[in-house]
């Protein structure tokens, strides 16, 4: 009866400090967004295409995944995203703010003095992106930064 209880006691032992340890090292499940039906190239990516899946217990996303909806959510695909897999952030892109061919106002600003004129844009663009336009009266073309109005700052930046 003396080996009976000794090893009993050793199991609600062992059974205390797995309870014990399982608790302080718990991690939080990771949580990542998934396309919930196919999305094409060129298709805006919106709510109701996504779903938030939490990962099995040990599992860890592959980098530069999408985490969140709001990582993708409003984006543009580069590619087609296939429903239950993992959204890379290089399959997405912001959406055009200028499309190529869009009339634009080209702005050159340098301390006091302003100038603008009216180009039409030859690759579009969002926000922060450099692309090239053409001034409408002068035929030149013209590389510049879009800003969020969608007009295109040129030179000294």
């Amino acid at each position: 009866m003396v080996l009976r209880a000794s090893h009993s006691l050793a199991l609600a032992a062992a059974a205390g400090l797995a309870l014990f340890a399982g608790a302080g090292t718990a991690s939080a499940q990771e949580i990542v967004t998934i396309p919930n039906r196919v999305i094409y190239p060129g298709e805006t990516i919106n709510a109701e295409a996504l779903k938030e899946v939490v990962l099995r217990e040990g599992k860890l996303p592959p980098a530069a995944v999408a985490m969140a909806m709001s990582d993708v959510e409003g984006k543009v695909a580069r590619r087609t995203l296939l429903p239950g897999r993992y959204i890379a952030l290089s399959s997405v892109r912001d959406a055009w703010l200028v499309d190529r061919g869009a009339e634009v106002q080209i702005v050159f600003v340098s301390g006091p003095l302003t100038i603008t004129a009216a180009a039409v844009t030859l690759e579009p663009g969002s926000v922060g992106d450099l692309v090239k336009a053409r001034n409408i009266d002068s035929g030149k073309v013209v590389a510049g930064t879009i800003m969020a109005d969608g007009s295109i700052r040129v030179g000294n930046l």
